[in-house]
């Protein structure tokens, strides 16, 4: 049964509730055609369960207990912020704008050589919301 992830879960619901259709007929399970529906039914639902369930133990930090879960996020929460703060202390290190050439100065610092600075034309129109 080669199906996504997704459509392998969604597909739960469905057989299950194919199952509760077959239970329900008015002649109920007495005779042998709703007794070979119920148990393809059944089947067709536990096929399901078992894969969804081999899906969901494949998954990446599947196998983590829910506190885990919390802490990993909560590490990942941070480091986002960490990266944003990052970025904004980046940005306000290109300070100055030279308005008659419209043109930027770049920030070299890390990499390359230390100190310089390298300068970027800026086109106004493409800049401009329209």
């Amino acid at each position: 049964m080669m199906s996504t992830p997704s459509s392998a879960f969604e597909s739960l619901l469905p057989r299950l509730l194919t199952i509760l259709q077959v239970t329900q007929r008015p002649e109920g399970t007495s005779n042998v055609r709703n007794k070979q529906d119920l148990l393809q039914a059944i089947q067709a639902f536990r096929e399901s369960l078992n894969h969804s369930r081999s899906l969901a133990s494949a998954l990446p930090g599947g196998e983590l207990l829910i506190e885990e879960q919390d802490e990993i996020i909560a590490m990942l929460e941070r480091l986002r912020e960490k990266k944003r703060s990052q970025l904004r202390e980046f940005s306000d290190k290109v300070i100055d704008t030279k308005a008659a050439g419209h043109s930027v100065p770049l920030y070299a610092g890390g990499s390359g050589a230390a100190g310089t600075n390298a300068q970027m034309e800026v086109d106004s129109n493409a800049s401009t919301p329209a």
